[in-house]
């Protein structure tokens, strides 16, 4: 018997999760936390004051999220550059900042469950303008910028399909 669509997506998607770096599943998974509001961050996350500062940035950069799923949400107005672009290049700029996103991809997977599926055509745009911008280190605009493939820079278009996976974090018991 073979699995059910919603099956075979749900192992996609966690597929690719895996294929991240440690660095990346364990930002992603903190930055849920923190823009889902599911868990106390500082709680789970921080390991040291450096990390706790970062954390609060966080909480403090992701204040945007509101806004922007209330304005990708909107049925009857039309998504303007003006309410997005703005706050999602914020947002997105500080995440590329924290350095432990590593490409677009690690990126994507994240915005896409932060904001859903109607964030997907400003994902593109957004990542390159934030990778492109000042406070980006100048090797890192690179590695950032060669990672957004050409098909995902030109995409005719997106799926309406809303992710289904959404890693936790996930506590190791001591033998």
């Amino acid at each position: 018997m073979s699995p059910s669509p919603s099956a075979e997506l749900i192992l996609a998607e966690m597929r690719e999760f895996a294929a991240f770096s440690a660095c990346e599943q364990r930002y992603i998974r903190r930055s849920l936390d923190v823009g889902l509001g599911r868990a106390d961050a500082f709680r789970l996350w921080a390991r040291n004051g450096a990390e706790t500062a970062s954390i609060r940035g966080q909480y403090v950069a992701y204040q945007d999220l509101k806004l922007l799923r209330r304005t990708l949400g909107a049925d009857d107005r039309p998504a303007s550059v003006d309410t997005i672009m703005g706050p999602l290049l914020r947002t997105t700029m500080f995440d590329l900042a924290q350095e432990r996103l590593t490409g677009f991809c690690a990126y994507r997977f994240l915005y896409e469950r932060l904001l859903g599926a109607d964030v997907r055509p400003w994902l593109p745009g957004a990542f390159c303008g934030a990778a492109a911008l000042p406070q980006i280190r100048p090797e890192r605009r690179k590695i950032l910028l060669q990672s957004i493939s050409e098909a995902a820079a030109t995409a005719p278009g997106w799926s309406r399909r809303a992710p289904i996976f959404l890693p936790e974090f996930v506590e190791l018991e001591a033998a």
